[in-house]
């Protein structure tokens, strides 16, 4: 069947509007309880959330959907993503939820579900469970003496911060380096400052006081102004941007210029390749990392295995293939010998750790190759996909043949909002340019708004 839920990463919408409803939310709590409970042991779900004020309406929603079923739930409260990942298989957990749009203002929420494993689901679990709410659940409720119990986890906070703490080399610290992060006021504006500090860096923190409203208001990964002249403010030597739910990392450097994902995943791959810690002899990225990257692999003798855009279709082939270094352009990075799923303050440990063992500048480190210029531009659309127009097809045809040789080209629409994302690169930014510009027009003339 064809989901109509689920997009590329869980449930996501307008917060009290449908799909994010708290009627909906009850229901895929039911439905996921009942897709994953089997055997007569208790079963058990962990729920996070991020710190926008509509989790206090999908946390409760979803907490009776799990009960109703006989489900014992776990609430963590305001955690990154990966430490609810991180949890799930601590605790045994058969089900993980994290209650979080990501990235998205706060208007926005969303639901994303982990198995036993702290993997994300597949897509045919995912079709599973829309199944079964479009089926009714009535004759799966547990009776009401095997109704489930919630409880709230009291030191979440310092068992997730431990556990990371875990993942930086021992023996190092960061004492010397004045770093600032920017946490968003999302998820990780309580753990990722402590974590620092505790580890030895000075720190400033920014975007620590969330209010339910400013989460990704101005901050975090995807907005770096304020991470910027914070950084030049403090003369600090590298600056750390989250989203908000923490799963996320782009870095400044001490010149407040921008780290992108793709520099971060080539310099932890070129570390550990060093150390001979790297696996499956390559990286999995998605077609939106740039060309500079896959070169730069090249030239350590590292394969560059691509995906769609999507952390899961990420972390899929990287189970596939074994690699243990994935991830996205936009900061999504997975390392699986410490996480399941993007983690960006183990991302952001492991960065540190190479400019603390080699004691030079970020800009020094972190700058791993010389990318080629790379255009994305988002249209966004009403109703029909204009992607289905003829015109526009003609156009991104046509848009292939003249970058044929020196670039790439890639439209698609997003699997989170209305949108058309246009990316091309190649050698000459004019060209680039004008191949945007003649697809985005036809998108326009369309749907496109």
């Amino acid at each position: 069947m064809t989901r109509k839920l689920f997009g590329t990463d869980g449930i996501r919408g307008t917060a009290n509007q449908e799909p994010m409803s708290a009627s909906t939310a009850l229901k895929v709590g039911m439905a996921t309880a009942a897709h994953f409970m089997n055997g007569n042991h208790r079963h058990r779900v962990v729920i996070g959330k991020d710190t926008r004020l509509s989790g206090y309406m999908i946390e409760p929603a979803l907490t009776s959907g799990f009960v109703s079923m006989g489900m014992d739930v776990i609430l963590i409260g305001p955690m990154p993503t990966p430490a609810i990942a991180m949890l799930t298989r601590s605790l045994r957990a058969d089900i993980g939820v994290m209650i979080s749009a990501s990235h998205n203002p706060f208007q926005d929420n969303g639901i994303k579900l982990f198995g036993r494993d702290g993997y994300k689901l597949s897509d045919a679990a995912e079709a599973d469970i829309e199944r079964r709410i479009l089926n009714g659940l009535e004759n799966d409720l547990a009776g009401p003496e095997n109704l489930g119990k919630a409880k709230r986890l009291d030191d979440a906070n310092g068992r997730y911060t431990e556990y990371v703490k875990q993942t930086f080399p021992r023996g190092l610290r960061l004492d010397g380096l004045k770093v600032v992060i920017d946490c968003a006021n999302g998820a990780a504006y309580k753990i990722a400052p402590d974590v620092l500090w505790e580890l030895g860096a000075e720190v400033i923190a920014v975007g620590v006081n969330p209010d339910g409203f400013n989460i990704n208001k101005g901050c975090g990964s995807t907005d770096l102004d304020a991470l910027k002249t914070t950084v030049a403010t403090h003369n600090a030597d590298i600056g750390l941007a989250l989203d908000g739910d923490a799963d996320r990392l782009l870095v400044v450097d001490e010149n407040s210029d921008t780290i992108d994902g793709d520099q971060l995943m080539a310099l932890i791959a070129s570390s550990w390749h060093g150390q001979n810690r790297l696996k499956g002899d390559g990286v999995v990225a998605t077609v939106m990392s740039n060309l500079g990257f896959e070169r730069c692999l090249d030239g350590l003798g590292l394969k560059t295995l691509r995906t769609q855009v999507g952390d899961r279709y990420v972390v899929e082939t990287m189970r596939d293939k074994g690699c243990n270094i994935g991830g996205e352009q936009s900061g999504h990075i997975i390392l699986t010998d410490y996480s399941t799923t993007g983690d960006g303050l183990i991302a952001a440990l492991q960065v540190l750790a190479v400019i603390a063992e080699r004691g030079r500048k970020a800009s020094e480190v972190c700058n791993m190759f010389d990318p080629l210029p790379q255009v994305l531009r988002n249209v966004r659309f009403v109703g029909n996909n204009p992607l289905m127009q003829d015109s526009v097809q003609t156009s991104i045809s046509a848009g292939e043949a003249r970058l044929s040789g020196s670039g790439r080209l890639l439209v698609r629409k997003s699997g989170t909002e209305s949108l058309i994302r246009v990316m091309a690169e190649g050698e000459d930014l004019g060209l680039v340019n004008a191949v945007i510009d003649d697809i985005v027009g036809e998108i326009e003339n369309g749907k496109g708004l």
